[in-house]
């Protein structure tokens, strides 16, 4: 199966290393922490679950997503998996493309925390991602968490159009179940907040929303 799943992953342009012990793995994961990790409970050595723990254990692998991979369905599993830190959780057996999707998904949400670690800004936007602070025009805007992510989000991006879809995975989490009106109902209060801002978000007749680019009006600096 690990086969399997590293060879549909390398079809998909993913670069994949394949190890069947759990010291082994976490080894391997100290000395080059990865992108993403596709764990199973089930490993010789010590379990998916101690390498997971030991992972959030030690801090040059604690941010490392990890989507666990197990026959295991109880509920008891699966809440310990989340518990100790798993940010996804597939039960065998799997269908590969949604475990490709998954994998897509994680990885998005990995481009857009690594986006939010520095101050973004744009025309009378200020953002301060690790001081959770947002201004407008100088003062200070205050916005709900869901409001501070949507609003980071579409920042980084710096034009490129982002579907409600992606919007969701990143604001909300790839686990929320939600309807596209939802976030149509956080941006629309995202928007009254900005106050002098709000034009500078767009929407995308049905596609989704983007910032909007300098040449599509003026931009207050």
């Amino acid at each position: 199966m690990a086969e399997l799943v590293a060879m549909r992953l390398k079809r998909e342009f993913y670069e994949v290393e394949v190890v069947h012990g759990g010291r082994e793995a976490l080894d391997r994961i100290r000395c080059n922490p990865p992108d993403l990790v596709l764990l199973d409970i089930m490993l010789p050595g010590i379990s998916g679950t101690e390498v997971l723990r030991a992972m959030r254990d030690d801090p040059r692998t604690s941010a490392v997503p990890v989507i666990m991979l197990t026959a295991r369905t109880e509920d008891a599993d699966v809440v310990v998996g989340l518990q100790l830190g798993a940010d996804d959780y597939i039960t065998k057996p799997f269908s590969m493309s949604v475990l490709i999707a998954r994998v897509s998904a994680m990885l998005r949400r990995g481009e857009f925390k690594a986006a939010g670690k520095d101050v973004l800004s744009f025309g009378l936007i200020v953002i301060d991602p690790q001081r959770h602070r947002v201004e407008v025009d100088g003062e200070a805007v205050d916005l709900t968490a869901t409001e501070f992510r949507l609003l980071v989000a579409i920042v980084a991006a710096r034009g490129r159009v982002l579907n409600r879809n992606q919007l969701i995975d990143q604001a909300l989490g790839m686990n929320a179940v939600v309807t596209d009106r939802t976030i149509d109902v956080h941006l629309a209060a995202l928007r009254r907040k900005l106050g002098k801002a709000r034009d500078y978000i767009a929407t995308v007749r049905g596609v989704g929303y983007r910032l909007i680019d300098e040449q599509d009006g003026n931009v207050e600096a």
